[in-house]
């Protein structure tokens, strides 16, 4: 009997160990990993099932420093966003902000609201984890810790219009040569690095929150016209969509001022330094759906839009500037409350400088 017990006792053990050899003690196994690139070193924990961004980390450090850095991963946080969905009371919101695994609606289909993690925004399950567990990716590699498999849907625009033809984005690019030559979201959108395919493709997501992405997709003109005053010309040149898209709260506005004497020396916000108020010329802009007093303005790929400015103010010249903004009205500085465009005089109070424009006589 004694032997009984301690034959037992040994396989109990040697189990044990052998559990303990393959697992970190929760039932996760221990398998090897790389420095942001899923090559094998010894260290990292395969997860029993994927529920966060941060169990990338390890195998992925670049991607998930560039994810951590992008306007996906703050979608939730954003200020911006939480005061036009008012702290995400419009429900309508969360799907996009904090979405489950894309592939769980299907390609093209509105995206599921998360009820957890929904601090990490878009993150890497969004667009990653499969239904079966696994983690679709551009290799085929099932050794890998998550084993990933090619997806080539990946890359189609279609993926990203679960949230970004909310507005209709898809849809116009659809009406632009882009698509015809098969330029989709990914080609601008994440670029490669070093633009070497072997690097991977960047994952900050460079666009409308990036004020030089911005500036490549329109240009601003302004000339004297015969019959007097001035021609401005603001053309999308450059985005695969409308200008701007994706978010009826962005804007763009087009100001103006009599041209200051020392129109050259030039302040922090890149115009000149001594000039006078801001006076408002234009604005682009999709409207929110119950704003039905405000007429769509969005600038279509290829279209050129004039302007003319004829003041008396401007008999001795202009001084034109585009700005770019995340939030559809202008604020009081002191106190945060929102303004008319038509009190505005200093529109850098939270816009940004897209292209400015000098003419003279």
């Amino acid at each position: 009997m004694l032997r009984v017990l301690i034959g037992v006792t040994v396989l109990a053990l040697a189990g044990w160990l052998a559990y303990a050899l393959a697992t970190d003690g929760s039932g996760a196994a221990a398998v090897a990993s790389g420095s942001g690139t899923g090559e094998s070193t010894p260290g990292t924990v395969v997860p029993s099932e994927w529920t966060s961004s941060t169990q990338c980390r390890a195998c992925h450090q670049q991607i998930f420093d560039e994810w951590l850095a992008s306007p996906h991963a703050n979608s939730w946080n954003n200020e911006d966003v939480r005061v036009q969905s008012k702290d995400f009371a419009n429900k309508d919101c969360i799907d996009c902000h904090a979405p489950r695994s894309v592939w769980e609606t299907g390609i093209g289909e509105r995206v599921l609201p998360r009820a957890a993690r929904r601090a990490e925004g878009v993150d890497c399950l969004t667009c990653h984890l499969l239904p079966d567990g696994r983690v679709a990716g551009t290799v085929e590699n099932p050794t890998a810790p998550c084993r990933p498999t090619v997806r080539r849907e990946l890359q189609r625009v279609d993926f990203c219009a679960g949230c970004h033809d909310q507005h209709k984005t898809v849809q116009q690019w659809k009406a632009t040569p882009f698509a015809e030559e098969g330029t989709g979201c990914i080609q601008c959108h994440m670029p490669y690095r070093t633009d070497d395919p072997a690097a991977g493709r960047v994952h900050t997501m460079p666009g409308g929150h990036y004020i030089e992405v911005v500036r490549t997709a329109v240009t601003l003109t302004a000339a004297p016209r015969a019959e007097g005053g001035f021609l401005v010309e603001v053309a999308n040149v450059g985005a695969g969509h409308s200008y701007p898209t994706d978010e009826r709260s962005r804007a763009s506005d087009v100001w103006w001022r009599p041209l200051p004497a020392a129109a050259d020396v030039l302040d922090t916000h890149g115009v000149a330094a001594d000039g006078g108020p801001w006076r408002h010329l234009h604005r682009i802009r999709d409207p929110y759906r119950d704003e039905t007093h405000i007429v769509s303005t969005l600038l279509m790929y290829g279209e050129t839009r004039p302007l003319v400015i004829d003041d008396p103010a401007a008999a001795g010249g202009v001084e034109v500037a585009l700005v770019y903004k995340r939030a559809p009205y202008y604020r009081d500085p002191a106190t945060g409350a929102p303004i008319a465009t038509e009190q505005v005089t200093d529109p850098f109070i939270d816009a940004e400088l897209v292209h400015r424009a000098v003419a003279r006589p």
